[in-house]
């Protein structure tokens, strides 16, 4: 186990499996920025989202993945190959598909009362993709794509059946306690 704690972290699943809610506990127990790479795709604004072109996001994350201490998240990985080869931890969120169907749900009815916010526009449209996201994409595609991808990171990497087993790794650190 390494002695010093990771300043340059991957946070990587599925919609759903609770990526950001580690990157925001982690951010602020180590006091290290978060960043979702749905913000580096996506430029945020008022009159609705505009995709950044692929040298702009490039840019984004470069600039990101180049400063000292950072935590990045998101369910990208055919365009991150640099945020794998420079993070210090990388943590694979392999939450199980019922938790985060649960929280998808949960996530769509918070977002429509105004009790969570959301980066989109909450829509129906949207609701029904992450289901298509979660199940059809992610388990039969993606996951196999990012096992592999991440295979040559063994070192550095942690699989995780839900965030809460973190708090085993941190604790090595004395720290999430």
């Amino acid at each position: 186990m390494k002695s010093n704690i990771p300043n340059k972290i991957h946070i990587i699943g599925s919609v759903g499996s609770g990526k950001t809610t580690l990157a925001r506990t982690l951010s602020s127990k180590l006091n290290i920025p978060f960043y979702e790479l749905d913000n580096v795709v996506w430029k945020r604004c008022k009159s609705g989202d505009i995709r950044r072109s692929e040298e702009e996001r490039d840019e984004c994350l470069n600039h990101i993945i180049h400063s000292a201490a950072w935590i990045v998240e998101g369910v990208h990985h055919k365009w991150v190959l640099p945020s794998f080869q420079n993070a210090e931890l990388i943590i694979f969120l392999d939450t199980d598909y019922s938790k985060r169907t649960f929280r998808i749900i949960k996530r769509f009815i918070l977002q429509k009362i105004g009790l969570e916010k959301a980066n989109y526009k909450p829509s129906f449209k949207i609701f029904m993709k992450m289901f298509e996201w979660n199940y059809y994409y992610f388990e039969n595609e993606s996951k196999p794509e990012i096992l592999n991808m991440l295979s040559q990171y063994n070192d550095k990497l942690i699989i995780l059946k839900d965030n809460t087993e973190i708090k085993k790794y941190f604790a090595s650190f004395g720290r999430m306690n």
